[in-house]
């Protein structure tokens, strides 16, 4: 089943989060932290939302060998 608005959904929040794992890794500096307050309900949501993404992108491996007719 091809469901592009969820791959596109997916991939962006995963992007964000990368880019989120960049910022604490280069400049100590939590982004979602900062705009949303350090581990409130809010920031909790985007983190597992980043979380099950990440585990949603896992599929796209198996359709990296899939050759579609």
């Amino acid at each position: 089943m091809n469901n592009k608005a969820m791959d596109c959904t997916a991939l962006t929040l995963t992007i964000i989060g990368a880019v989120n794992w960049g910022l604490i890794g280069f400049f100590n500096f939590n982004l979602v932290a900062f705009l949303f307050g350090s581990m409130s309900w809010l920031s909790r949501i985007i983190y597992a939302l980043v979380g099950l993404c990440g585990l949603y992108l896992i599929s796209f491996y198996m359709k990296t060998g899939r050759v579609d007719a």
